[in-house]
């Protein structure tokens, strides 16, 4: 018999208990395919060192086609890694840091 959607089992490590959401594994699964990706990577390092880009300015600044940027970008928004503000005909990508720690805190939690 096949899992539910809503299914979870609980793993021990050790004296440890880690409940394991299937649900939320499935989501983590996403982002971490979506981060996982060199020039995701160098989008992600890229907007870390300048806060704030535009789509033009980050496909100028890696060498890349528009719409190999932009469909980056959309990975990468869709996993909540990035968020998007718009000023004007401009719309400006920055790294949700919050999300980012989230990520860094479950696969900490992983290793542990």
């Amino acid at each position: 018999m096949g899992k539910q959607k809503d299914d979870f089992v609980v793993l021990k490590k050790g004296k440890k208990e880690i409940p394991i959401d299937y649900t939320e594994v499935r989501k983590a699964v996403l982002v971490l395919r979506a981060i996982n990706h060199d020039r995701r990577q160098q989008i992600i390092q890229l907007l870390e060192e300048n806060d704030k880009m535009t789509v033009t300015d980050i496909y100028i600044k890696l060498r890349l086609e528009q719409s190999v940027a932009s469909q980056h970008l959309a990975i990468l928004r869709r996993a909540q890694v990035v968020v998007t503000d718009r000023n004007g005909k401009f719309i400006y990508y920055s790294l949700d840091k919050e999300r980012l720690a989230q990520i860094s805190s479950f696969v900490d939690d992983l290793n542990d």
